[in-house]
C-alpha cells in the first residue's frame, strides 16, 4: 500500500469545515431559514477558543451551543466564528475556530458532520511500522441524528416562549438510531 503523501483525509476535513463556514455565513447574513437551527459542539481547550473562565470551568473538554432563537452578532471569518449567547441569564461572546468543532448538526433536516481533532489527524505515521489498512477519514457525514455529545446539555438557553427539541441523549430512542458512515466505506476494496 502506498503512503498518502497528499493527505486526502485533511483535504476532505477542510472542505467539510468549509460547508460549516458557508452555512454559518448565510445564517449571519440572512438569518435562519425555515426550521433550520444548529447544534455546534466544540473542544473548549482547543487553540484559539475564547470563552469566559466560568464556561471553561463548567465545560472543561467539550461544549455544545444551540444557534436557534437566542443568539446575536453572529460573525464568520475564514478560520473561526463569533457569536453572542446567553448562559443562565448571563450574556457571553464566544469565539470558536473551525478546527475546534467536533460536531455540527441541524436536527430540522437530520444533517450532521463529525470531525476528528486536527492534531489527531496531523500525527505523522511512524516510518518503521506500515499500517495494515488505511486510516479512517477524519470527517464523517452523518445522515441521521448524531449520538449525544459529551457535554451534558446544550449551553445556550432556549427562548422562554418557544419549545425547542433537546439533543438525543444516551438511551433516548425517540429519534431513532444514528449511524456514522465513514468515507472509507465507499472506497473500493482490493
Amino acid at each position: 500500500m502506498s503512503k498518502d503523501v497528499l493527505r486526502y483525509d485533511l483535504m476532505v476535513q477542510d472542505a467539510l469545515k468549509g460547508v460549516v463556514r458557508k452555512i454559518l455565513t448565510e445564517a449571519a447574513r440572512d438569518g435562519l431559514p425555515g426550521e433550520h437551527h444548529f447544534y455546534v459542539t466544540f473542544r473548549t481547550g482547543a487553540p484559539g477558543v475564547r470563552l469566559s473562565q466560568r464556561l471553561r470551568e463548567k465545560h472543561p473538554e467539550e461544549m455544545t451551543i444551540v444557534l436557534q432563537h437566542q443568539f446575536w452578532d453572529l460573525s464568520v471569518g475564514e478560520h473561526s466564528f463569533e457569536v453572542g449567547l446567553s448562559f443562565s441569564g448571563v450574556p457571553e461572546r464566544l469565539l470558536v475556530p473551525f478546527d475546534a468543532i467536533s460536531t455540527f448538526f441541524d436536527p430540522s433536516v437530520q444533517f450532521g458532520l463529525k470531525f476528528e481533532a486536527q492534531d489527531q489527524a496531523e500525527e505523522p505515521a511512524s516510518a518503521e511500522a506500515e499500517p495494515s489498512e488505511p486510516a479512517p477519514a477524519p470527517a464523517k457525514i452523518v445522515p441521521a441524528a448524531l449520538p449525544a455529545a459529551k457535554s451534558k446539555a446544550p449551553a445556550a438557553e432556549p427562548a422562554a416562549a418557544s419549545a425547542k427539541a433537546e439533543p438525543a441523549t444516551e438511551g433516548d430512542d425517540s429519534r431513532g438510531s444514528a449511524e456514522v458512515v465513514s468515507l472509507d466505506s465507499f472506497r473500493k476494496k482490493p
